[in-house]
């Protein structure tokens, strides 16, 4: 099976000095539910602006449906791949609608303008995000949160197979975070869509993601052998395996509270001042 996404050998970082990923090797398959963890730093962000053409990797090759990412021009990747990006800047003096609609333009047809289908697509996903009722508001007017799911929305507009999605729940309350979850879930159930989330919250992640890709805080030596390095870089597999308790302290350098609600683990972070300091790992 040919995959979504393949990253192969991929290394970089914003100076030599300071490497970011090294040596990244992972293959995204078509229809998962990928979840991207770790500390800040660790190259989160910059995988997934590889991974969209944002960013070329200082070396190795990056895969888009087998074929070389670069290889396509950007309407192309556009078509293919949908990005919600973390420093998404708001496009002010545009309403809702109209910024959604922005999505559509690489599918617009010879004279420029949205069609029947591209207005049906954008007041889908303006549904289906809950911002419908902010249609014809001013973006500039809306919260931080409500222009999260907008920017969301405009990703889904694009209706593509690939979602990439940085942090899709930052500045939303729960009921929006569980609600965005929620709905990528059921597009990849409906849609057999490809989604790759950047988060934070590892207990939202085990609920609704099927594999988990975990990065470790970068070493300096780029060049250094794998058996010399304290940690293995990078893990990726099913999210049962790779967000354990043992994988979290880690990766995270912090202590954890680990147990079980249901099927799924839950892992609460613990300081040296939280009131169940001392409780590392056990389960409960």
């Amino acid at each position: 099976m040919t995959a979504a996404i393949q990253v192969n050998q991929v290394s970089f970082g914003y100076s030599p000095q300071r490497p970011v990923l090294s040596r990244i090797d992972i293959a995204v398959r078509p229809g998962v539910f990928l979840a991207v963890a770790g500390a800040n730093g660790a190259g989160k962000s910059t995988l997934i602006k590889i991974m969209a053409g944002l960013l070329r990797p200082q070396s190795g090759t990056v895969l888009l449906e087998g074929r070389e990412l670069y290889s396509y021009d950007l309407p192309e990747i556009a078509r293919r791949i949908a990005v919600v990006r973390q420093e998404f800047v708001p496009a002010f003096g545009f309403s809702v609608l109209e910024t959604v609609l922005m999505a559509r333009t690489p599918c617009y047809g010879r004279w420029g303008f949205e069609s029947e289908e591209d207005r049906d697509l954008a007041a889908r996903a303006l549904e289906m995000t809950d911002t419908a009722r902010f249609a014809s508001r001013p973006l500039e007017s809306l919260s931080a949160g409500e222009r999260q799911r907008v920017f969301i929305a405009r990703a889904l507009a694009q209706n593509t197979s690939i979602l990439l999605l940085d942090e899709p729940t930052s500045f939303l309350d729960l009921k929006h975070q569980v609600a965005i979850y929620d709905l990528l879930r059921s597009i990849q159930r409906e849609t057999a869509a490809t989604i790759v989330a950047v988060t934070h919250d590892i207990n939202l992640a085990s609920q609704y993601c099927n594999e988990a890709l975990l990065l470790y805080p970068p070493v300096q030596d780029a060049d250094a052998p794998p058996e010399s390095l304290p940690h293995p870089g990078y893990r990726i597999g099913p999210i049962g395996d790779i967000l354990t308790p043992q994988e979290i302290q880690q990766a995270f350098g912090v202590q954890v509270l680990s147990g079980t609600i249901g099927r799924e683990r839950f892992i609460m972070p613990l300081g040296a001042m939280a009131k169940n300091a001392g409780f590392s790992g056990r389960s409960v």
